[in-house]
């Protein structure tokens, strides 16, 4: 409930529907994965995601996040080594961003385009 009006608190349900909100600690995020908590440390050393920090120093994941780490998993249970894993998620992440903005350009262009 919201402090004052006695209203739900519309922020926290906003930060449940965030995909980039740190929701998960480290041992959450590696139960959900069905990994270790020194896979998951491997991912940021290698660079692929970077958690944010809780106040008190602890790893936080977001939704995206584990997202790319469970692509991760899948490659290097099928036997692609842990970095080669990270390059192509890395590539797969850009490519469907790109094919986002492609959409989207292609969109904003056709309702501009006059008839």
């Amino acid at each position: 409930m919201g402090p004052a009006h006695g209203t739900p608190d519309r922020s926290a349900d906003d930060k449940l529907d965030d995909d980039d909100y740190p929701a998960y600690s480290m041992g959450r995020a590696a139960e959900i994965l069905g990994v270790t908590q020194v896979f998951l440390r491997g991912l940021d050393n290698a660079r692929l995601i970077t958690p944010q920090r809780s106040e008190g120093g602890h790893r936080r994941y977001s939704r995206y996040q584990l997202r790319l780490a469970g692509r991760v998993r899948e490659l290097v249970d099928q036997g692609t080594a842990v970095d080669a894993a990270c390059r192509i998620v890395i590539l797969e992440d850009q490519l469907t961003e790109a094919l986002r903005v492609n959409e989207e350009l292609k969109r904003s262009s056709s309702d501009t385009a006059p008839n």
